[in-house]
């Protein structure tokens, strides 16, 4: 559907047509920068829009640290979460999973002797990314990625139900968890540090802080959004519905 049979429909249930401005009267200057549209040229904008013939069909995150402490232990959580929006209600699947090995015969990690603190990035929203070390020889990274694409809406993850997984050994602790209203993954180790990935309402993190030596540690994280067509029928019928909406918006 046209921009203009929109504006032909919303003409037909009402709408009042705002004047444009001649080529003999020169439109109001306005300032430049960023500024807030008056009601008046929102008003002359009702009906020249329509809604996009697709629409976000499922959304996911994966989260995954690692880390190898330099006595050869690993520690891993893992954490798939996916929202499907074809129906009515979004479907959830949430997989938490964890994993510790032993550390290497004969070998110990010395307590680190660094300080790190990472309690200001409570007070941080949006996009998050921290890196702290206090020790030698360490290896840390974070990364995150998004992907969107037209396409089949990926198999959900099977779940048990779960919400929480968790695990400690030899002084490692692993935790991936579905919690006040978001995901998260949280990796420590004693004398060592602590690693950490989020995703909530306010914010998505990651955030590593070590003050031990020859440690290697990782955050990734990956959001997919996968968009499918709308049929041509319910296309129409939104297109309707908005074009209806903005007339009773201009006092019909």
């Amino acid at each position: 559907m046209h921009n203009y049979t929109i504006w032909l429909i919303a003409i037909a249930l009402g709408a009042s047509v705002a004047p444009a401005w001649s080529s003999e009267e020169a439109a109001p200057a306005r300032p430049a920068g960023l500024h807030e549209i008056p009601d008046s040229e929102l008003g002359a904008m009702r009906g020249r829009y329509i809604v996009g013939d697709n629409r976000v069909a499922w959304f996911g995150v994966t989260m995954v640290s690692n880390w190898v402490t330099s006595a050869g232990q690993s520690v891993q959580g893992a954490v798939k979460l996916g929202f499907d929006l074809r129906g009515a209600r979004p479907e959830v699947s949430f997989q938490p999973s964890v994993t510790i090995t032993e550390q290497l015969p004969g070998l110990a990690a010395a307590a680190g002797t660094g300080e790190v603190d990472a309690s200001g990035l409570a007070n941080v929203g949006g996009l998050v990314q921290s890196v702290q070390v206090a020790g030698d020889g360490n290896i840390a990274r974070n990364g995150m990625s998004l992907q969107v694409r037209d396409g089949e809406v990926p198999v959900a993850a099977s779940t048990s139900g779960a919400t929480v997984a968790a695990a400690t050994l030899g002084g490692a602790h692993a935790r991936a968890a579905l919690e006040d209203g978001g995901a998260r993954i949280l990796l420590q180790v004693t004398g060592q540090g602590a690693a950490e990935q989020w995703i909530d309402a306010r914010s998505i993190g990651q955030s590593i802080q070590l003050a031990g030596n020859g440690q290697a540690v990782g955050n990734q994280l990956q959001l997919d959004l996968v968009r499918q067509a709308v049929p041509a029928s319910q296309t129409i019928h939104q297109n309707l519905v908005q074009a209806i909406g903005m007339t009773r918006a201009g006092g019909i």
